[in-house]
């Protein structure tokens, strides 16, 4: 009997032993979020310490995901530069995922989806602020595994407006994963680092497509 499992619900141990995924032990599987980071400008500070400002005002009350996604996720993707070519944005994108034996299947939406023509390049999460990002790591990677592509590696991008983390996956025969350091937002200057990551994952992405434009 095939088993449906809905995305917000899978753990890690169910993508251990449905899917055969693996953490990476090598530190340098996911060395990105921590070398060659760009310095950002000063207006860039500036519009940052915005965000900071603004989130901290709202938080005097509950926030809600649309709101963590209003504030906090919509600027720091616009100032990475994913508004611009080669990226593009899906909202809500419904994906599922199937087992090898096809024992188990794992359906769900993404909240927002950065994709670069065919295949995608950050899947990002956002839960209400009160929540922790703990059971959103499985969720986001079982949404990364649905990615179509093979060999390229896939970006994730969870967030609860003060807290953020980031994922890298790589489809294989044993799919592995590596997550960053966890950033937040009440931290003196992690929001900078958060959106220096997300421009060096942007940037990464920019000169793979230039690079096989040229070599096509």
């Amino acid at each position: 009997m095939v088993q449906i499992i809905q995305g917000k619900d899978i753990t890690l141990a169910q993508l251990i032993d449905e899917f055969g995924l693996q953490r990476a032990d090598n530190a340098q599987f996911f060395s990105e979020w921590q070398h060659d980071l760009p310095e950002l400008s000063d207006l860039e500070k500036q519009s940052l310490n915005e965000v900071k400002a603004e989130y901290l005002h709202l938080s005097r009350y509950q926030i809600l995901e649309p709101v963590v996604k209003m504030v906090v996720l919509s600027p720091l993707l616009r100032l990475a530069g994913f508004y611009q070519p080669p990226f593009y944005i899906a909202l809500e994108q419904q994906v599922e995922i199937c087992s090898e034996d096809e024992g188990t299947i794992v359906r769900g939406s993404i909240d927002i989806l950065v994709f670069k023509p065919p295949f995608w390049v950050l899947v990002v999460e956002a839960k209400r602020a009160d929540y922790s990002l703990v059971p959103a790591i499985p969720q986001a990677l079982a949404y990364m595994l649905a990615d179509v592509s093979s060999e390229k590696p896939v970006f994730g991008f969870i967030s609860n407006g003060n807290e953020f983390r980031f994922l890298k996956l790589i489809k294989a025969e044993t799919s592995q994963y590596a997550l960053s350091d966890l950033f937040a937002l009440d931290s003196r200057d992690d929001i900078y680092t958060v959106v220096k990551v997300l421009k060096r994952l942007a940037g990464l992405i920019r000169n793979t497509s230039a690079t096989l434009s040229t070599s096509s």
